[in-house]
């Protein structure tokens, strides 16, 4: 057993004074409010819960940055060129085609770094890069997703990972491009997959299950997943209605919009992520809310790719459970995801302060507490909270920064959210072991120089 002292601890009803904080194998045992520090380790002033960042595609961290260039319009065109998603699709494709499972090792483990030193302890990892290029498997099948895993342990991170079903290039069934080949799998060696992968599964290690997206998984395949035994009590993630065109796509071919198709054709229930669901009508974003599915947002992702904003207010008005995902990683940071959460509806609205909560006037406090519970049920795991039997991932905070000075407990969530880009988050520990001391990485050197020599033998020319 361990034992450690916060001046002030973030429960589940908010911030607590003199919190004594005990861990026994990896989990959080007791925690003793109003306790007398004697001579246990006093951990820091601010000590919260670590984050779930619930959607990664750990690849795309080498690429940010490079789809920044506006597209030049051909010889003799009428019309500039119109950037957007699906362009941006087209780079990352060609970026994907060269990663192999050492390159998704060194890149997954650099970037997991870089969540762990922004305060994130548990990544919900999307993950479709599964065979070669060619769409040929790898002599063992399951060769990426143990490369998402070994980065994992490696760096002290826990991970959701979520094998991703992608079966057809769009709506109407066409087969996959060449270029979306290495994503596929039939049914049955997707259930193969889930199954080899789940004898791994430990404290530090959940399977799900990912459907891509409803273009990408045909009705009968949908049905197949997620009646088998493999889908009983797993989380489950999709991607949905983050593009007009998507929505415009599925209204053409089914006659319904996204969000209002699998409600009716899905047992969506609080176990379901459903990731973006950008463009909702009034009636959608109503029953989704109560469902009790989260919603995954990755406002720097959505702002990046011009997705659009979701109608935030309405759906936490409707009762609606969120989380936060850094999806591309454009940004790794949970304060950049929450800000421009916030931020995105000021600059819709013309108004202030939208993420309050009936319970906390906080922007800050009422966002965080909604994201530190729907990220926890998105990762189906033990996160999230300082209670008996949680995992023991603590965040701290740095009491000598000076973006802390003349704050009080009523302010210091609100502060590290809203004040400047230092980062805040000094020490960092999972499942019980320091990861992170004073702003390092046990391990990052080594891993650091590991990831430049895979990026820069990626940028070589073919």
């Amino acid at each position: 057993m361990s034992a450690y002292f916060a001046d002030y601890a973030w429960l589940p009803h908010g911030w607590a004074a003199n919190v004594r904080l005990e861990t026994k194998d990896g989990v959080l045992d007791r925690t003793e409010l109003d306790a007398k520090r004697d001579d246990i380790e006093r951990i820091g002033r601010y000590v919260l819960p670590g984050i779930s960042n619930l959607h990664s595609h750990a690849f795309q961290r080498a690429m940010a940055g490079l789809t920044e260039r506006q597209s030049r319009p051909q010889p003799g065109a009428r019309e500039e060129p119109q950037d957007s998603f699906w362009t941006w699709r087209e780079v990352m494709y060609a970026f994907a085609s060269r990663i192999g499972p050492d390159e998704l090792r060194a890149i997954a483990a650099q970037l997991y770094v870089e969540m762990l030193k922004a305060g994130y302890t548990q990544v919900c990892e999307f993950h479709y890069l599964h065979h070669q290029p060619d769409g040929k498997p790898y002599a063992d099948p399951a060769a990426m997703s143990l490369a998402l895993i070994e980065a994992a342990r490696e760096t002290g991170i826990g991970l959701t990972l979520l094998p991703t079903l992608y079966m057809t290039g769009g709506f109407d069934g066409r087969p996959l491009a060449e270029r979306q080949r290495r994503f596929g799998h039939d049914v049955d060696a997707y259930l193969r997959l889930l199954t080899q992968l789940r004898t791994l599964e430990s404290p530090s290690l959940r399977v799900g299950i990912a459907l891509h997206s409803l273009r990408a998984v045909p009705e009968n395949a949908m049905r197949a997943v997620l009646e088998s035994e493999l889908a009983r009590g797993c989380p489950i993630h999709i991607h949905i209605a983050e593009q007009v065109g998507e929505v415009q796509d599925c209204l053409a071919i089914r006659n319904a919009r996204p969000v209002e198709w699998l409600l009716d054709h899905a047992p969506v229930d609080a176990r379901w992520c459903l990731v973006h669901a950008t463009h909702l009508s009034d009636e959608e974003t109503r029953k989704l809310a109560a469902s009790g599915a989260i919603v995954g947002l990755c406002p720097t992702t959505e702002a990046n790719l011009g997705d659009g904003l979701f109608p935030l207010k309405a759906f936490l008005d409707a009762g609606g459970a969120i989380g936060i995902g850094s999806d591309s990683h454009v940004s790794v940071s949970p304060v950049e995801e929450l800000r421009w959460l916030e931020y995105g509806q000021r600059l819709a609205t013309r108004r202030r302060n939208i993420g309050a909560s009936r319970e906390s006037a906080s922007v800050g406090e009422s966002l965080l507490r909604r994201v530190l519970n729907g990220g926890a049920r998105a990762a189906g795991a033990s996160v999230g909270k300082f209670s008996a039997n949680a995992r023991a991932d603590f965040i701290v905070l740095d009491d000598a920064s000076p973006l802390l000075a003349g704050r009080d407990a009523a302010h210091a969530v609100d502060t590290w959210l809203f004040a400047g880009n230092s980062s805040l988050v000094r020490d960092v520990m999972v499942g019980g072991a320091w990861v992170v001391r004073d702003f390092r990485h046990r391990d990052e050197a080594r891993i650091a120089v590991r990831y430049r020599e895979v990026v820069e033998r990626l940028a070589r020319p073919v």
